[in-house]
């Protein structure tokens, strides 16, 4: 895996360099210098989960044979563009949120040369996606449905990010808009579909297969993007700081999170009150009245319950399917996410 991971980064080193010479473009010397730094600062610094996954899942496809150095190639160009998409989103997503750090560095915009130069960066890392794509899959079969994935993949994304945004309006922060549906549709879009259905929908598509062909594979990782959201949503308040590398901020920003959304179900109107008047407000005393509450009513059990229900679900809808492959795959992404601490 570490070999893999040492491939998969010496990827990027040539993307970028074909990106900062790209012929459409006559660079100066202060612009080049730029984008560079912008792209080493927002594209390779993450975990790097999603990029790797299309490697792995496009290996398990292939039933055990050894990929060529040019599969490699492929798959990894694949996953560096989800990593792309993964920055467009979030250097204009902590702009949105006025947040201060992303993955323990300040936010771009936060730079003191940055600013709203940011907005821009992000256009034009979401531009680089399809110039990565036309120069490596251009002559491929499945180039246009390439194309497609990624466009509708980010525009569900967007729609996703605008659900939350418009639910969660500063100004007005209501309670009543929160429900388990709304959690489970903004988690969908603005989640499920770039971070786990991406990189397997990346993979069936290099190894010759119709995506019309696996809506079920696409619902199951759907479903498992759902269930990996309402995890976060937990460790945000009951995960161990130290592990998961941040303190977490949930009930102070109003989030829509599930466990508000379980506690507004099950509580009685008292109980709500308690809610309407703590969530959202960042004095301790407050988010101390809020986790006393979770507390009163068995959110963690409540979780709990949840997870094994999904495990199971999720099992044997895997199960069910009828390709061994497939399922590999499908069961190597629940592996890596079951009972997770961070």
């Amino acid at each position: 895996m570490a070999d893999l991971k040492s491939k998969f980064l010496q990827v990027y080193s040539v993307l970028k360099s074909e990106l900062l010479e790209d012929p459409a473009f006559e660079f100066t010397n202060d612009s080049r210098q730029w984008v560079e730094r912008m792209m080493d600062y927002n594209v390779p610094g993450g975990k790097l989960n999603r990029g790797l996954s299309v490697i792995d899942s496009y290996q398990l496809l292939q039933e055990g044979r050894e990929l060529t150095e040019d599969e490699i190639f492929l798959a990894s160009a694949l996953g560096w563009c989800i990593e792309w998409l993964q920055a467009f989103f979030l250097v204009l997503d902590d702009i949105m949120d006025g947040s201060h750090t992303r993955r323990g560095q300040p936010c771009w915009f936060r730079l003191p040369k940055v600013g709203m130069i940011a907005v821009n960066d992000g256009v034009v890392l979401r531009n680089h996606i399809p110039r990565i794509l036309r120069k490596h899959f251009r002559e491929k079969p499945y180039y246009v449905d390439l194309l497609d994935l990624f466009n509708e993949v980010e525009f569900q994304t967007a729609s996703g990010q605008m659900i939350d945004l418009i639910t969660t309006i500063q100004g007005e922060k209501d309670l009543s808009k929160y429900s388990l549906s709304i959690h489970r549709r903004i988690v969908q879009y603005k989640t499920a579909y770039y971070s786990f259905y991406l990189s397997v929908a990346c993979a069936l598509l290099m190894s010759g297969e119709e995506l019309e062909n696996h809506i079920d594979v696409k619902n199951l990782l759907i479903e498992m993007g759902i269930y990996f959201q309402v995890q976060d949503d937990y460790l945000d308040c009951y995960g161990n700081p130290e592990t998961i590398g941040k303190i977490g901020t949930d009930i102070e920003d109003f989030k829509c999170s599930w466990l508000v959304v379980k506690a507004l179900e099950l509580s009685n109107e008292e109980q709500k009150k308690i809610l309407y008047e703590n969530y959202g407000k960042a004095d301790p005393e407050n988010v101390a009245k809020v986790k006393a509450l979770y507390k009163e009513l068995d959110i963690e059990g409540a979780f709990a319950d949840y997870e094994s229900k999904s495990y199971e679900k999720l099992t044997s809808g895997i199960e069910g399917h009828p390709s061994k492959a497939v399922q590999a795959v499908l069961k190597s992404f629940l592996g890596k996410i079951y009972k997770r601490k961070k």
